[in-house]
């Protein structure tokens, strides 16, 4: 079992570097032509495969991990849904799946706020700010989600969104595994200029849809 655990700590810390290269690929590209599209194919599947092995060595023997766990529920739930807002673009989008997963994000980020508390008595910083965003997004789609029309409209800005959060994700772990930044701000320093790139992008979107208008 441990021969195993360690084969796939090795599987999950390849795919977290591949996600992590062509994820800036993708954003250094033009948005929409062919190198942003298939470095985007990259880093979701190498992303999402990454994070499911990190749920798997979670819950293994002796590498039990609970904040593995939620953080892996995490990244995986921003790139699905990130992904996912591409058919939102077309008419009559089905949202059953989407809405499940925002319920689970929902769950999972009141868990990760929760479960530190009964566990240690105390809340852990990283996991009430990390619990609190994924609270965020997850009650924000479920409103979205029930305007087929709003959802349309802002397809292209839930892309953005969600994918940046996702490769948030994977900056966020590459950095903190190798101590690049030690303590708390590890955590948050990726957050802070992810936060601020997206926000580049969303103003670009607006001043697009102002000078068309």
């Amino acid at each position: 079992m441990e021969t195993f655990a360690t084969y796939l700590i090795y599987i999950h810390a390849i795919l977290g570097s591949i996600a992590f290269i062509a994820g800036f690929i993708a954003i250094l590209t033009k948005k929409g032509n062919n190198a942003h599209k298939k470095s985007g194919i990259i880093f979701y599947y190498s992303m999402l495969c990454s994070a499911l092995s990190a749920l798997v060595i979670a819950v293994l023997p002796k590498h039990e991990n609970a904040f593995l766990f939620t953080v892996g529920i995490f990244s995986s739930y921003f790139i699905i849904s990130g992904y996912r807002a591409l058919q939102f673009k077309k008419p009559n989008p089905k949202v059953l799946a989407d809405k499940i997963i925002a319920i689970a994000m929902l769950l999972t980020g009141i868990s990760m706020i929760v479960y530190p508390i009964f566990t240690t008595g105390k809340l852990n910083t990283v996991l009430t700010i990390f619990g609190s965003v994924g609270i965020v997004f997850s009650i924000r789609d479920l409103f979205l989600l029930r305007n087929i029309k709003t959802l349309r409209k802002h397809w292209l800005k839930l892309h953005i969104g969600k994918m940046m959060g996702g490769y948030i994700a994977a900056v966020t772990a590459f950095v903190v595994v190798n101590q690049f930044i030690p303590g708390v701000a590890g955590w948050l320093v990726p957050s802070i200029f992810g936060t601020a790139y997206m926000n580049y992008w969303f103003w670009k979107l607006r001043k697009k849809k102002t000078q068309v208008i």
